[in-house]
């Protein structure tokens, strides 16, 4: 049963002026991440405000606003390239049991998330 979806945008130009900003990068994305959008070229700024967005829809999914660290909202990618979560901390305890299903997209200078949270434990 569905028990959540968050919708966020960030603008790309905003990450551009701070790509390389390593006191934003330490407060909001995990080793991980950072690793993954420095992967990325000249696509890193694109890649790293998708990220940005995708914490911020998992918040609104789960209906919390910003209550704990962003690092402690991780988003990986599967083999496919599909983007997915990992939790840690206070998240963690937030996320419980709950199944989270993500999709990223980037166009006209703006990345969007959209997060769908679906509780594991209830029927109907």
């Amino acid at each position: 049963m569905t028990r959540g979806v968050g919708f966020d945008l960030c603008e790309i130009a905003r990450m551009e002026k701070l790509v390389e900003d390593e006191r934003f990068l330490n407060r909001f994305f995990t080793e991980q991440e950072v690793a993954f959008i420095r992967s990325k070229g000249r696509n890193k700024a694109q890649t790293m405000a998708g990220i940005f967005a995708a914490k911020e829809a998992l918040t609104k999914a789960l209906g919390t606003g910003l209550i704990f660290d962003l690092r402690e909202i991780e988003v990986r990618h599967t083999e496919t390239g599909q983007p997915c979560y990992a939790f840690s901390g206070e998240a963690a305890e937030k996320a419980g049991n709950d199944r989270f299903l993500l999709s990223i997209s980037h166009d006209g200078g703006m990345a969007g998330a959209v997060c769908i949270c679906e509780d594991t434990e209830r029927k109907g």
